[in-house]
């Protein structure tokens, strides 16, 4: 078993505030407004990241949008070849996604299987007219053809590194690390 040890701390509170508003204008941008936009976080962080980029939305263009949460465990490619039965967590999503504009909100992108997990996922609970994604921090090594529409920080890593995403909301602190690991 492989332990890890933290290498850097690459956003703090400051930094993920400026890419959460980065992101929010970013969409209004593309979308030329809210208008059917509904942002849907993958459990867990990127609730919490969809809920804070929902707040800023309505602060800069005066207009709630909505914000869902996908769990996204049954759609996983690897689910049934852990060795621990994985956490099910709420799918919520109080609205209707056929003919939005939906934003799925993820904390990190790496090999991009989550996200072809939620887009299975999504496409379950109805037709959106379009998809877009929103990630905080995009680490590179994709093994799917999938980008993010909008990204707070692009962040190379090797292999042999790790990064979480800590908010306040859940983690008590705002901020994100890469961490190395080490043989034990």
């Amino acid at each position: 078993m492989s332990e890890r040890r933290e290498k850097a701390q690459v956003l703090d509170g400051p930094g993920i505030a400026r890419a959460v508003t980065r992101i929010a204008h970013e969409i209004v941008e593309r979308n030329k407004g809210v208008e059917e936009v509904v942002l849907i976080g993958l459990r867990s962080r990127g609730v919490e990241l969809a809920q804070r980029i929902s707040h800023r939305l309505e602060e800069i263009e005066g207009r709630k949008v909505p914000v869902g949460a996908l769990d996204i465990t049954l759609y996983r490619d690897d689910f049934g070849k852990a060795a621990t039965q994985p956490l099910l967590q709420r799918t919520e999503i109080p609205f209707s996604i056929d003919g939005k504009k939906v934003v799925l909100v993820d904390d990190v992108l790496f090999t991009g299987r989550t996200t072809r997990a939620a887009l299975d996922g999504l496409m379950d609970l109805g037709r959106p007219r379009l998809v877009q994604l929103a990630v905080l921090v995009d680490r590179g090594h994709r093994e799917l053809p999938i980008r993010a529409d909008y990204v707070g920080k692009n962040l190379p890593t090797s292999h042999q590194e790790a990064v979480q995403v800590f908010m306040a909301e859940g983690d008590g602190v705002d901020k994100v690390l890469i961490y190395e690991a080490m043989d034990s």
